[in-house]
């Protein structure tokens, strides 16, 4: 797992997606084919009086193919589940997990202490909780 602190502010760029007919095989295909394809991860975000906290399903994932990145105003956190290896002549039945690279953004309420912040991986779930910034008088 790797964690970066960034000292400026997070913006998302929107994309302009051209609406395209209908795909059979669902989602956004004009991303698949430009390779920019994100799957997001479930998570859970609280606000304790002190801190930040926020929990991510990482399932399956390795700690190493992780990347935390704290903005003064966002946290993002990007990876890569590998798919799972399988014989070449496996027929797939039902195929729910995703796999690939995924994104997760997520705006903080609050303003964050860069130099409190503590991640752990337990369990197939990312725990990142981030202490407030004091107010200054």
């Amino acid at each position: 797992m790797r964690y970066r602190r960034l000292s400026y502010r997070y913006t998302v760029i929107q994309r302009t997606v051209w609406p395209t007919a209908p795909s059979p095989w669902g989602g956004d295909v004009l991303n698949l084919l430009l390779g920019r394809a994100y799957w997001r991860p479930d998570a859970d975000v609280c606000e304790t009086p002190r801190a930040v906290e926020v929990a991510v399903d990482l399932a399956g994932v390795d700690e190493d193919d992780v990347e935390i990145q704290l903005f003064e105003d966002a946290l993002v956190v990007e990876g890569r589940r590998q798919p799972a290896m399988c014989e070449p002549q496996t027929v797939y039945h039902a195929a729910g997990i995703r796999q690939g690279p995924f994104r997760l953004e997520v705006a903080l309420p609050e303003p964050i202490d860069p130099s409190a912040v503590e991640a752990r991986y337990e369990r197939g779930l990312l725990r990142i909780t981030m202490k407030k910034r004091e107010a200054r008088d």
